[in-house]
């Protein structure tokens, strides 16, 4: 069975910075695509970061130039570097994996970590 599990969340002032790290384990054989979702109460789902398997990345406007998505294959582990936090990044923070399984994509979620950023 495949986990995902996230780590790193918790409680910053505004201005500071957190590392979530999100680590793959189980029946792995490829990851393909990885990505960070964040969603706050009352708030619609939303993409934070995406990077490819080949290290191309995308962010969402919100948090372009402040955060950083990386990830190392050799540890299937992957990394969202947030700075300058700001109190409208308060939020759960989910990571997702796309799983090459036999050259079929299996989608997993993380449990998710708390991101709380004080004004």
């Amino acid at each position: 069975q495949v986990r995902l599990v996230e780590s790193g969340g918790g409680l910053v002032q505004a201005g500071g910075s957190l590392r979530l790290s999100c680590v793959a384990s189980g029946s792995i054989f490829s990851i393909d695509a990885m990505g960070w979702y964040r969603q706050a109460p009352g708030k619609q789902h939303e993409l934070v970061a995406r990077i490819t398997s080949g290290a191309d990345t995308n962010y969402a406007d919100s948090v372009k130039d402040r955060f950083t998505i990386s990830r190392d294959n050799a540890k299937n582990t992957l990394y969202l570097q947030m700075n300058n936090l700001k109190p409208e990044d308060t939020a759960v923070y989910y990571c997702y994996a796309d799983l090459d399984f036999s050259g079929s994509l299996v989608g997993y979620w993380g449990q998710g970590t708390q991101v709380t950023v004080s004004s």
